[in-house]
């Protein structure tokens, strides 16, 4: 168990850093990205929601297991749902945020290239 939670930070810390209000107010703060969180969330905090929401409701739905009922609570299907949002992060909407912020994969390492 130890090894698989070593996980839960490389995954949540580089969705805690794009959603935080410091990265998103820096991120707003310049016109061309503010034009675009606006148009495509509305809001800063829209987008954060978003996000948020998005990685809740997909991240712990059990998607980790070959079926519904292997899925159970187990925290070996909750993690491998985690990772197949992680791995389907580049088709969502607010990816060009991710990536704005730093964002350079799940690894345990983000910072700007």
């Amino acid at each position: 168990l130890a090894r698989r939670a070593s996980q839960v930070p490389r995954i949540l810390g580089p969705i805690a850093h794009a959603v935080s209000q410091s990265t998103l107010d820096s991120l707003a703060a310049k016109p061309g990205v503010r034009g675009y969180i606006v148009s495509a969330f509305g809001s800063a905090e829209a987008c954060r929601l978003a996000v948020l929401a998005d990685f809740f409701k997909h991240g712990f739905d059990g998607s980790g297991a070959d079926n519904f009922f292997d899925a159970g609570s187990c925290i070996d299907g909750r993690l491998t749902s985690a990772w197949h949002f992680c791995a389907r992060l580049s088709k969502k909407p607010y990816y060009p945020l991710f990536q704005m912020s730093g964002f350079v994969g799940f690894d345990g390492a983000f910072g700007r290239r």
